[in-house]
């Protein structure tokens, strides 16, 4: 039996070489078969050629037993903010959804950008038609380029045949471009004049072809700063900066954190068949006030992978403070958040007594990031691959802060070669 795209996709989740978030991109796309499929992973550095050597014997074995939509991939919707600056935001993004107005999303990684810009194409008058998203800063640029706007067949050594673009594929629909202030100057040039004309040459044809789709962009760069350095087009900034909404880190809207607990523990419930719980009385476990209190320098993307690995160790379904990384648990509570109102929790420092230091002074959120890719390293024995997906970011990214924090991922292996000499 030939297997489908949906199923390659699920082995692909299942086996842990792609994250949900990939998964629902991927499923997304229109792949015309397996091969197209391979080919965008291998030339996107999702894959390396090695995994997909692994898979192929579960691909050409014919089973097709992984139709089924995989549980906990279909996205819901998250709970409405109960901060004001967020709410507000949220509802103008509603507001503007019905438009084909163009909408820049601004904030830090994790805040919640691919998830907003989801919700309005939903909402809007395209919501039955594709909505392709591309992370800008994950494709290499030399393929960017064929990849936003297509190829012709010859129009490079290994073109063997045409391919559609990503804003061919949207037609109808939404494209997302997410990181987009990680584009090159003459890809900026070409998407000022595809804004412009609602046209796109693909490359190697001297013809135009006509797309109708709406643009939500999002970056995580202050591209003021960008355009002022000269980094960013002018003119290409204000065609994006027609709606900016501003979307605030985590850190700056506690009272959205148990809500969003609650939100993620349902839908970690669906998909492993097991009811999770937070107990928000229990002081022997004070788990909700060490969430809340915690500032969360990955913001929202953080705390899903910080619940998904207590899941993972609450058999039980019970949600213990003890599961918590060492990063979270050593951080003292500065200004407790009322836990649902409940006057017998106790706003009290929560400190680790492992870790527990006289200085009450906090990391900042650099010495945070880099805390966290140093544990991902030590926990993949300096795998950059395997850290890249531990930490949820491309590997490229992870590639560049290693040369940002200067770090070298090989003394990580060396320990573990040393340790086994």
């Amino acid at each position: 039996m030939q297997m489908t795209i949906q199923s390659v996709l699920r082995i692909l989740l299942e086996k842990a070489y792609i994250s949900r978030r990939q998964y629902r991109v991927l499923q997304s796309e229109h792949f015309k078969n397996i091969d197209a499929l391979k080919e965008l992973l291998l030339g996107e550095k999702v894959l390396d050629p090695p995994d997909w050597r692994e898979i192929e014997p579960l691909l050409q074995s014919g089973r097709d037993d992984h139709d089924s939509p995989v549980p906990g991939t279909e996205e819901s919707d998250p709970p409405e903010s109960r901060n004001p600056r967020m709410h507000e935001i949220q509802q103008t993004a509603m507001r503007v959804a019905s438009s084909d107005t163009t909408v820049l999303l601004l904030g830090e990684s994790g805040v919640g950008k691919s998830r907003l810009a989801r919700l309005m194409h939903l909402a809007s008058h395209r919501r039955s038609g594709p909505l392709i998203t591309v992370a800008c800063g994950s494709i290499p640029e030399t393929l960017l380029e064929s990849e936003l706007f297509g190829v012709e067949k010859g129009a490079y050594t290994g073109a063997s045949s045409s391919r559609p673009g990503r804003f061919q594929r949207a037609h109808g629909g939404t494209i997302f471009l997410d990181e987009i202030g990680e584009l090159g100057p003459p890809l900026q040039v070409k998407l000022l004049r595809v804004l412009q004309e609602r046209k796109v040459e693909p490359l190697g044809s001297s013809e135009e072809v006509e797309v109708d789709i709406r643009l939500i962009a999002a970056t995580n760069r202050n591209l003021e700063a960008d355009v002022r350095a000269g980094r960013f087009r002018e003119d290409l900034y204000y065609r994006l900066n027609v709606v900016p909404l501003t979307l605030p880190p985590l850190r700056e809207r506690p009272e959205d954190i148990l809500p969003l607990v609650d939100f993620f523990l349902e839908q970690f419930s669906r998909k492993n068949g097991q009811r999770y719980r937070l107990e928000y009385e229990n002081p022997q476990n004070p788990i909700a006030e060490i969430l809340s209190a915690y500032t969360w320098p990955g913001n929202i993307r953080e705390l899903e992978n910080c619940l998904e690995r207590l899941t993972v160790l609450s058999p039980d379904g019970s949600i213990q403070s003890a599961h918590l990384p060492p990063r979270i648990r050593g951080q003292v509570q500065r200004a407790p958040v009322p836990i649902r109102e409940n006057p017998a929790v106790r706003e009290q420092p929560i400190v680790n007594d492992e870790e527990s230091r006289d200085s009450t002074e906090f990391p900042t959120m650099r010495e945070m990031e880099r805390r966290h890719i140093l544990e991902a390293l030590h926990n993949s024995r300096g795998n950059v691959r395997q850290a890249a997906r531990l930490l949820d970011i491309h590997r490229n990214t992870l590639t560049r802060k290693l040369d940002d924090f200067d770090i070298d991922a090989g003394q990580f292996k060396r320990r573990r070669e040393n340790s086994r000499a």
